[in-house]
């Protein structure tokens, strides 16, 4: 059994709570954060221990350590979990700071200690199934990828202004997605994005719709369809052609039932919501991460794939202020 200190009691600490507590090979052994309220509900949830960061951290039954705190501790955590020798799992981002990120990765690698970065949707079983399938050569060479991410509504502008805005806050899964499907590093990108959904975004310095083309040294291309308002739900679709076919990845529907009636077909919503919509995908980087620990696996979602899609998030800004096509 391996023990685990998740760091951060919150939303979608609760969601790899869940995650670590019904998993054959994981105990979640202690809860730390700072709101002691919530530290201590899901704690008891759990039957785990409450510890303080120092007490998880010196711990020697403390194997490996949950990163799901606010953003802006991410990089100091990572760096004090190395430090002390524990196997690190980490929601994205590392940092909103590109330079901070390359400082924290050298500690990372000068103490040798296994870092996976929570880009989950490379572990949805609909994405991962276009990734497979393009290995395999089903569709022949890969020529354009489409990506659609829109959220069903935007979020507050307080929480924009600390976010690092919408390329390194909800784009940045999408840039990863890119090079996730594609296999291969872009060479330019082009952003174009607008304040249409909600005018405190605007205000807030951020836009909330954006359309972005990245080009690849084959010719290859990926657009990325992004907008912080959906009225229908999470639309989450992944398009793929190649010279020999193509692969779609459609909506997660809130059921499958189709009604067919003289007036015409009616379905389900998309789920509404990204802890619905990627249930699996966290269950499934859960099971990766475990594989990690056994020695089985290296991290299928690096410190440096964090860095790259960061990079990429600064890349597309620079293009949209400067309004023109950015090389990489």
């Amino acid at each position: 059994m391996f023990n685990i200190a998740l760091l951060g009691a919150g939303r979608i600490g609760q969601v790899h709570a869940a995650n670590i507590a019904s998993h054959s090979a994981t105990t979640l052994w202690s809860i730390v954060d700072p709101n002691q309220e919530f530290a201590t509900r899901l704690a008891t949830q759990y039957q785990a221990r409450l510890q303080s960061l120092d007490e998880a951290m010196t711990d020697p039954n403390v194997h490996a350590v949950l990163i799901a705190s606010a953003t802006d501790t991410h990089a100091d955590l990572i760096e004090l979990a190395a430090r002390h020798g524990k196997a690190i799992f980490c929601e994205k981002p590392v940092h909103l700071d590109l330079a901070r990120v390359r400082d924290c990765l050298k500690v990372v690698k000068e103490y040798d200690v296994p870092l996976f970065i929570g880009f989950n949707r490379r572990f949805d079983p609909q994405f991962r199934r276009v990734k497979t399938d393009t290995l395999a050569g089903r569709i022949g060479k890969p020529e354009s990828l489409l990506i659609i991410s829109r959220d069903p509504s935007p979020p507050p502008a307080e929480y924009v202004r600390v976010s690092g805005g919408m390329f390194r806050d909800m784009t940045i899964h999408d840039f990863d997605m890119a090079r996730f499907i594609m296999g291969e590093e872009p060479v330019s990108v082009y952003a174009q994005g607008s304040n249409l959904v909600d005018p405190a975004i605007g205000e807030a310095g951020d836009i909330d719709t954006a359309f972005i083309v990245l080009k690849y040294a084959s010719g290859a291309m990926a657009t990325i369809v992004n907008s912080r308002r959906s009225s229908y739900g999470y639309d989450q679709r992944l398009e793929l052609h190649g010279s020999e076919g193509l692969l779609c990845a459609g909506n997660i529907l809130e059921n499958q039932v189709q009604h067919y009636a003289k007036t015409g077909c009616t379905s389900a919503l998309p789920e509404h919501f990204f802890l619905q919509r990627y249930k699996s995908a966290y269950a499934a980087e859960w099971e990766h991460f475990v594989a990690v620990l056994r020695g089985e696996a290296v991290p299928d979602c690096s410190g440096d794939d964090g860095e790259r899609a960061l990079y990429l998030a600064d890349k597309a800004l620079e293009s949209l202020y400067s309004q023109r096509e950015v090389l990489l």
